[in-house]
């Protein structure tokens, strides 16, 4: 396994891998003196072996890995090997679990290996055929009755218990997205639920408190993770996104995939009250055909049927988490799909929330100006945790005191770990 590596090293370097239904974007960081993240340079290519978040055609999206990876590297002057991997899709899901131990040594104080003991009783759920638990996080936990504790390491109590939000996926598409990488030249540090990721580059600690709904709309599917008083509480992949208005806008207007993707972007709108009726743009025709004259109340309109369906869809799942009436914060939007003109206003027409645009850099030192845009959130936020990771686990080189483990980085790792087995048996057979 290589390790990320500077010519003249003045620190590692992390990298974040963002595997999408329409880019594959890499992106490289490093700690600077003051210790904040700056991103040094990035690559991206066309994902054309990923559909819906994933991966559809190995061959394919192995190309697109190393078209997107080597760019970054070029733009560095560094060689790469390990990198921080997002995984999404429809196959996600989440489901809320409570957990108790009884702990035996009533004089010791609650450590980390009872947490770890509680974790390890929710992996030993039962899931459907083919589904593994990706993520257990721990949220609030109860000690001898006593309700809403945080952190309870360094407690005295006999009965331990725990609210967990568990996430859930289909192994086999981990084990793809580990195989692409493998065929790529690289190795997984880790892989992480990219919503997770994107909340990490565009939200704020603020409206993590107060209550917030973040929606990453991409090509093909869009992410929610719900977060109130600091804890993720709700997370959830809906299998369609940006791709799908592109689609409804070729079969409307009658044109090709490429122009309606043009269009959309160029000239689209999901408020059609906010078009004037006698705009209209022309589309080159196919050989030996007339072009073709295609009112932008008309786009406006396609758009904004399949924009309010994508809404309805994200209301009903922050309706359904419990949490609707307490996200102070409302929405923030980000990805591709959130750069549609007239979306923030759509989003609270539809769901009556605040809603505003997030973007990625919020949390680093310093972004490329090409790279602080929705669509390369997952990609930085890919960065930000795979740091957090490594402050963690190699401080010295960091620059930071060692990180203690809180209750909800424990959960994170088991699922990564039984792929990374598997991978090392194959090889080994």
């Amino acid at each position: 396994m290589m390790d990320n590596q500077l010519p003249n090293p003045t620190g590692e370097l992390v990298v974040g891998l963002d595997i999408g239904t329409t880019k594959i974007a890499c992106f490289i960081g490093r700690k600077n003196e003051f210790g904040k993240i700056e991103l040094l340079g990035y690559g991206r290519s066309e994902s054309v072996g990923v559909s819906r978040g994933v991966v559809a055609n190995i061959d394919r999206t192995v190309a697109s890995i190393k078209q997107a990876v080597q760019e970054a590297e070029e733009k560095v002057g560094a060689q790469i090997g390990l990198v921080n991997v997002g995984i999404a899709g429809q196959h996600i899901k989440s489901l809320q679990h409570r957990g108790l131990i009884t702990r035996e040594n009533l004089e010791a104080e609650i450590n980390q290996s009872d947490i770890e003991a509680l974790i390890d009783d929710m992996h030993k759920l039962v899931m459907q055929p083919g589904e593994e638990i990706l993520h257990v996080i721990p949220q609030e936990f109860t000690v001898d009755n006593e309700q809403g504790i945080k952190d309870p390491i360094g407690m005295a109590g006999v009965r331990l218990e725990a609210n967990f939000h568990i996430i859930t996926g289909q192994i086999a598409a981990a084990q793809n997205i580990y195989k692409c990488i493998r065929k790529a030249g690289l190795e997984v540090d880790q892989l992480i639920l990219e919503p997770l990721a994107s909340a990490a580059s565009v939200l704020s600690e603020e409206e993590k408190e107060a209550g917030v709904a973040l929606v990453d709309i991409g090509g093909g599917t869009t992410d929610i993770a719900i977060f109130q008083d600091g804890i993720i509480r709700h997370t959830a992949v809906i299998p369609f996104g940006g791709n799908v208005i592109s689609d409804d806008i070729r079969q409307g207007c009658q044109i090709m995939k490429r122009q309606a993707e043009q269009l959309k972007k160029k000239f689209g709108s999901a408020l059609a009250q906010e078009t004037k009726a006698n705009e209209i743009v022309c589309i080159p025709g196919l050989t030996g055909k007339r072009p073709k004259e295609i009112a932008l109340k008309t786009l406006a309109q396609i758009i904004e049927a399949r924009m309010t369906e994508i809404i309805e869809h994200v209301h009903y799942e922050i309706r359904s988490s419990g949490y609707g009436d307490q996200l102070i914060a409302g929405i923030v939007l980000t990805g591709g799909g959130s750069q549609l003109k007239h979306v923030t206003q759509l989003f609270q027409f539809v769901t009556g929330l605040d809603c505003r645009l997030g973007f990625p850099g919020e949390h680093i030192a310093k972004a490329p100006e090409d790279t602080a845009i929705p669509s390369y959130s997952t990609g930085v936020g890919l960065v930000i945790k795979g740091y957090d990771r490594f402050r963690a686990q190699r401080p010295e080189i960091a620059g930071h005191a060692p990180t203690p483990k809180t209750p909800r980085d424990m959960g994170i790792d088991k699922f990564f770990r039984s792929i990374k087995n598997w991978f090392e048996t194959e090889d080994m057979s």
